[in-house]
């Protein structure tokens, strides 16, 4: 049996690499689509092939972590996520994209359940709260991830040997340290979806999570294209890093923020520097006020997930692994509407009429959260 500490580690280096793997493509994204010569539209429309691929992973991820340990399905779908970034980087069309999306998503839904599965579980074992640590990891692997791919974007390194390079290590680091990860957590119970009315307790949690998606994800994916087509920045990747930056930042700190000020208290400031970030980001299209702007989203939608997953292990009803896994279906749905979203209104309109979505979405946070609570009191 490993120590705490040692499966601590292992899992904060899994979070680490699933945020390295998932920045190391999206920061490419502006790449990709003038490889294929993709407009706003076009892109949003393959971008929407992810979380459909998420949505379908529904079906099997939540049957997954309940008929193994949770390390199981986590390492196998690591290493198919290894793989799919290759399979990214080789596509020269279309088609061939949209099936490498398809494939990644799916690796990635599995991966996340089993990843927040793991967290939950051994967050119980701990005084103190360490569930916010493991979500910054994944930011700071972010954060490494366009680090390294401004370095090499700036080198004129192609993206085919980029993700070649990152799928390699990836690859090697999970065979490495799959064997320090908790064991024995399958649940006996909680494991089935029980269908009839809706339970206030997952449905709010989920909702709080699909306002986060839709302004993380779209973030994620949008971001680059704004500095490239709004801000006129030749080193794109700028607004996408400054985000992940103050994302990691706040997940550091979220916990003891959460222990000062409380969770109905962190997510009205969560929601409100989300807003005031991207009002200020799309009032004032310059590089200053839209780096300030981005810090302030990436340091508002931080603590969202990691406080709401959180929340869902203490579900009556399900299993963690349950509980997590039909949350995170509100975060693909999110996943699903936010960056299609985006690409068919800045088609229409423009990109930074778009942007409005995200400040929409922040601000929803304060009367959902509410909602819970009073809910839990």
């Amino acid at each position: 049996m490993h120590s705490l500490k040692q499966q601590r580690l292992s899992l904060s280096i899994f979070f680490f690499l699933t945020g390295f793997s998932f920045s190391s493509w999206t920061s490419r994204i502006p790449t990709i689509k003038a490889a294929l010569d993709l407009n706003e539209a076009e892109l949003g429309s393959i971008l929407f092939v992810m979380p459909i691929s998420s949505l379908i992973g529904l079906t099997f991820s939540g049957w997954l972590i309940s008929k193994f340990d949770s390390r199981v399905p986590l390492t196998g779908s690591f290493l198919a996520n290894a793989l799919c970034l290759v399979l990214i980087g080789l596509a020269s069309s279309t088609a061939s994209l949209v099936v490498a999306l398809f494939l990644y998503a799916l690796s990635m839904r599995i991966l996340n359940i089993a990843l927040n599965t793991q967290a939950i579980t051994l967050q119980k074992q701990f005084d103190r709260k360490i569930n916010g640590s493991f979500h910054g990891l994944w930011s700071t692997g972010g954060i490494v991830g366009v680090g390294f791919t401004t370095l090499l974007v700036s080198l004129g390194v192609p993206i085919i040997p980029h993700l070649i390079i990152v799928s390699f290590l990836l690859l090697l680091m999970t065979l490495y340290f799959y064997k320090f990860l908790l064991r024995g957590d399958k649940s006996t119970s909680g494991n089935k979806l029980v269908f009839g009315k809706p339970d206030p307790f997952i449905l709010y949690l989920g909702l709080l999570v699909f306002c986060a998606a839709i302004c993380e994800g779209g973030m994620f994916d949008w971001s680059g294209i704004y500095f490239q087509k709004v801000i006129k920045e030749e080193v794109f990747t700028a607004g996408y890093l400054i985000f992940m930056i103050f994302m990691a930042t706040s997940r550091f700190v979220s916990d003891r923020i959460i222990e000062k000020i409380g969770m109905a208290a962190t997510y009205i400031f969560s929601a409100s520097l989300v807003f005031v970030g991207i009002l200020l980001a799309i009032l004032f299209p310059s590089y200053w006020p839209a780096m300030v702007g981005f810090s302030l989203v990436g340091f508002g939608t931080a603590s969202v997930f990691p406080m709401t997953y959180s929340l869902a292990g203490t579900s009556k009803k399900y299993s963690p692994g349950m509980a997590v896994s039909l949350i995170a279906t509100f975060g693909v749905v999110g996943m699903l509407l936010g960056p299609p979203m985006i690409g068919y209104l800045a088609h229409a309109f423009n990109l930074k009429i778009s942007f409005i979505t995200f400040a929409i979405a922040g601000i929803m946070l304060i009367p959902i959260s509410q909602l819970f609570f009073r809910l839990e009191k």
